[in-house]
């Protein structure tokens, strides 16, 4: 199957091409970035040189259509619909990763993004988790990608509100990122030299653009409309992501007991190891690969239950995600091409 990454020359278009590259159902056929158009991909990045044999280009979707099935979007947000247009109607399957497609209500996407590119095709996309929606991404046409902090915390928090098993107010997310989250954003508050031993919050206080995206999923799976707190975090590293989401349980919960709730919902998810108690998620057994680890604690002390997740935010939170996104609508096993060890050291 002929690829293009589309904002290939970014931290997660870079992935995306490290990805398609080990997938043995996929051919990379164009790489598009508006900054770098002309100059060969090993030219740009050293470290491609051998290995992908494309010079970027410019974006014009009209192109690709006649050269690709499938288009993965890395673009910023509010900017991927307008090519998601031209590409649909050419018959190019499309994953995007921006926050374009991800919303259910049109009135949320204007709050959070503003202005919608391609109002008709807006509430077409499959929202892409594959552990959430796999059965409808099956044959889909367009994916949206979830963003990295929501699939950390709603993949363990999900099984329980699905089983009413924790309250529906109350719900804090306390997530920690790697700083290519941002991207190659030019800010003090990115720049590794000033978070290098200063980790910090940011967006503090319901403003974060992934509180709707949260809040939306988990409400389906509560079956009511659900407000949560969400506190970001910066950490001094490149990639990886630690999340705890602090919850009250309606009745009386043992970490065994919570942990197998997490076990059964999660029996056939390749992607998504239910740790023992005990044992917590880390940055390190995630790192490069598209695992999510999940745990849960009972902090009977308090009252609370503690739900913790670790992934790679390029990987499972991002570019990993996108190919198990097509590998389900193409009906491949989601594991091809993303069964990789993790960096270790």
């Amino acid at each position: 199957m002929r690829v293009a990454i589309a904002g290939a020359s970014g931290y997660t278009g870079l992935e995306l091409i490290r990805l398609v590259q080990h997938h043995p159902e996929l051919e990379l056929a164009a790489i598009t970035s508006e900054q770098r158009a002309g100059v060969a991909a090993g030219d740009a990045f050293p470290g491609l040189r051998g290995l992908v044999d494309l010079p970027f280009e410019s974006l014009d979707p009209a192109s690709l259509a006649g050269r690709v099935e499938t288009a993965f979007l890395c673009l910023p947000h509010g900017t991927s619909a307008a090519a998601v247009g031209p590409l649909r109607a050419a018959g190019v399957r499309v994953v995007d990763l921006g926050g374009d497609f991800r919303l259910r209500s049109m009135d949320d996407y204007i709050r959070w993004y503003g202005e919608h590119q391609a109002p008709e095709l807006f509430g077409s996309a499959v929202y892409g988790i594959p552990e959430l929606y796999r059965g409808d991404l099956a044959g889909a046409s367009l994916a949206a990608a979830a963003g990295c902090y929501p699939t950390s915390a709603l993949l363990p928090l999900l099984p329980f509100l699905r089983e009413g098993r924790v309250a529906t107010e109350s719900i804090v997310v306390d997530a920690k990122s790697g700083v290519s989250g941002a991207g190659r954003t030019l800010a003090d508050g990115y720049l590794f030299a000033e978070l290098e031993g200063s980790p910090h919050a940011y967006k503090v206080g319901g403003v974060h653009r992934h509180v709707p995206e949260m809040e939306q999923e988990a409400s389906v799976a509560a079956g009511e409309a659900i407000r949560l707190s969400f506190i970001p975090h910066l950490l001094p590293i490149t990639r990886g992501m630690l999340t705890s989401v602090i919850t009250r349980p309606r009745q009386a919960l043992t970490t065994a007991d919570a942990i197998a709730v997490l076990g059964e919902a999660y029996r056939d998810d390749p992607f998504v190891r239910v740790l023992p108690e005990g044992e917590f998620p880390t940055v390190a057994a995630v790192r490069g690969t598209n695992f999510c680890d999940v745990t849960a604690v009972s902090d009977e002390r308090a009252g609370n239950l503690v739900l913790l997740s670790a992934l790679d935010n390029l990987g499972k939170g991002a570019s990993g995600q996108m190919v198990q996104c097509l590998n389900a609508m193409v009906g491949l096993d989601e594991t091809t091409g993303l069964l990789l060890e993790p960096w270790l050291p």
